[in-house]
């Protein structure tokens, strides 16, 4: 199976999500000075969403500043949107605006870290979708 590549914030959730799938995965920092992860194998971007109630700042500037280098976002191959479904139309909203801007899917929706349900679901979806063979015209 091919990698993760995610971002979470301060308050964790994204990365305890990560740490209860059991996969590899690598962080994208909080903070500009530390090193961003330059994956070289094809990924799939697990992204919180941040927001106001209008939808401005869904993705997190680490994250745009992460898929804005073209080396990085080529490998991008989906997207799991992490959200808080309190916040209605805007839930996973980063997950919506990456997909559409890097022609990617998204493959899942959870919020806040997850329950049991995600993690198995999400976990087994991409068993699934790394092993689903390319299909090009």
């Amino acid at each position: 199976m091919s990698g993760l590549v995610y971002f979470s914030s301060g308050s964790g959730n994204t990365a305890r999500f990560v740490a209860a799938l059991g996969l590899q995965g690598q962080r994208i920092p909080i903070r500009e000075s530390q090193v961003v992860p330059q994956p070289d194998a094809p990924y799939v971007l697990i992204c919180p969403t941040y927001s106001d109630g209008a939808g401005r700042g869904a993705v997190p500037k680490q994250v745009i500043r992460f898929l804005n280098d073209p080396s990085r976002r080529a490998l991008i191959r989906g997207v799991i949107g992490a959200g808080n479904r309190n916040f209605g139309a805007t839930y996973a909203l980063a997950a919506r605006i990456i997909a559409q801007k890097c022609a990617v899917p998204i493959l899942a929706r959870f919020e806040l870290a997850g329950t049991d349900t995600d993690i198995a679901r999400i976990r087994d979806g991409l068993h699934q979708f790394w092993r689903a063979p390319c299909w090009t015209p």
